[in-house]
């Protein structure tokens, strides 16, 4: 099973929070490093969808979300079989308190 991986606008600007903070507090080197990675991590998802743990902290919504772990961060994804499609939700930093992974809609 290919998906298509799809990134939310939400988590798009994370991914340049992510890289602002970095590159204040690193480099521009590291920032790049950081982000391209992050955005190489969900490939590993595309075959297998559903190797991701379901988030429990989003189970009360209409659609299951599950996430995958790198370095300090969650990449929550969904999946949409149905219309073909792997959506990449947020980009959740791990050392935010963990109710504020309730932020995307």
């Amino acid at each position: 099973m290919n998906l298509e991986i799809i990134w939310s606008d939400f988590a798009e600007k994370q991914l340049d929070d992510i890289f602002e903070y970095y590159e204040k507090n690193a480099s521009n080197r590291v920032a790049k490093e950081m982000v391209q990675s992050l955005i190489n991590e969900p490939n590993r998802i595309e075959k297998d969808p559903f190797i991701g743990q379901k988030e429990e902290l989003l189970k009360e919504r209409k659609i299951t979300y599950r996430y995958l772990v790198f370095k300090h961060y969650k990449i929550i994804y969904s999946v949409d079989e149905e219309n073909g499609f792997i959506k990449i939700a947020d980009v959740f930093g791990t050392q935010q308190k963990p109710s504020k992974i309730e932020r995307f809609k």
